[in-house]
């Protein structure tokens, strides 16, 4: 709300976005004023647990009515607030969220600098101009988007990520993996640009009020990896020119299982860059079944498949296989330039010819 005043002290804030934030403002309030009610007057209280013999049904009941009487109204008005943990997946994403646009160094020395605060301010934008990010960053723009979503889902103290070092150690050695090559197309930009799309999906679509802490970390991960040290070359050049990672993977999902493979032992061979050193054995063991699947999904070899699939799922909605879903959602993300605005595709489409003429 502080920030609020300064943006409109400095009169950058729009009326639209004005109202949006204060409501939600008002809805963080509202539901903590439920919740902090609700187990005020949660009728599984003492009153519920009256069980003597000697106090009669009927007294129980009316005890049990006049005193929580209230819950039910409470209830009824709470069921239309969303839930609190999406409020405040709300506000992080809110664009008037001061610690967004860190304007100082945190203490580990990593700064943005000001152009890249500048460009940052547009990552909830459909068509986000990663190349603008990647000017602005002195060709680091994987680095800003996978650390500011990190940061702005909270996921970096939810799942205690080890030490800041450690987080930018990895992120840097994802970026010398992604240029390995020197791609045109399959570079560190098109892993920050799938990586800021998802981020687009999941706050636009409310799909992050349906997935888990774990779920929302895994397809943040998942997309920044996702064509880790990319050849530039296609699975089936692999295959004709019978590549080692060809013979290695037995012609399946060539790239896509060293993609996984790769980045995994970064994590596995340095602890300096384990950022996931610190997740329980179970959180671990899912992030990873997660992420595998995802990844291997982009495979275009299995794009029909996945559509095939989902029309299916969409028939029983209550029986959406998660993974399934998020695995089309990275797929869906990784080919989404050609619904963005015009100079981004053309500039994407431009690179991937010379790509696949360099092949």
């Amino acid at each position: 709300l502080r920030c609020l005043v300064k943006q409109l002290e400095r009169g950058e804030a729009s009326v639209a976005d004005l109202k949006k934030n204060l409501e939600y403002a008002a809805s963080v309030l509202e539901n903590l004023y439920f919740e902090e009610t609700r187990r005020l007057v949660d009728p599984e209280d003492e009153l519920r647990d009256i069980q003597s013999d000697s106090v009669p049904s009927e007294v129980r009941d009316w005890l049990a009515s006049t005193f929580t009487r209230q819950r039910s109204l409470i209830l009824r008005r709470n069921e239309d607030k969303p839930r609190f943990r999406s409020i405040v997946h709300a506000v992080q994403a809110g664009i008037f969220v001061e610690r967004m646009y860190r304007r100082t160094s945190n203490m580990t020395g990593f700064s943005y600098p000001p152009n890249v605060i500048t460009v940052l301010k547009h990552v909830d934008m459909w068509s986000f101009d990663v190349f603008a990010l990647n000017d602005a960053s002195g060709d680091h723009a994987l680095k800003f988007v996978f650390y500011e979503l990190l940061t702005r889902y909270d996921l970096i103290n939810r799942f205690k990520v080890c030490p800041h070092l450690c987080l930018i150690s990895f992120v840097d050695s994802l970026e010398v993996g992604y240029s390995k090559y020197k791609n045109p197309y399959h570079n560190l930009m098109h892993a920050a640009d799938v990586t800021q799309t998802i981020h687009y999906f999941l706050l636009k679509t409310g799909i992050v009020h349906w997935l888990t802490e774990l779920e929302i970390f895994a397809i943040i991960f998942a997309a920044a990896i996702h064509d880790f040290e990319h050849t530039g070359t296609t699975n089936n050049f692999h295959i004709q020119t019978r590549s080692d990672t060809a013979m290695l993977y037995n012609d399946r999902a060539v790239l896509e299982n060293h993609h996984v493979s790769a980045a995994y032992r970064l994590l596995q061979n340095d602890d300096e860059m384990n950022i996931l050193s610190n997740l329980s054995k179970d959180d671990w063991r899912e992030l990873r079944t997660l992420v595998v699947e995802m990844v291997l999904a982009t495979d275009m070899s299995c794009h029909f498949q996945q559509i095939k699939a989902m029309k299916g799922l969409l028939q029983q909605p209550e029986a959406i296989d998660k993974p399934k879903a998020l695995s089309l959602l990275l797929h869906t993300a990784d080919i989404s330039h050609p619904a963005k605005r015009w100079e981004l595709h053309h500039h994407w489409t431009t690179s991937l010819l010379e790509e696949f003429f360099r092949q």
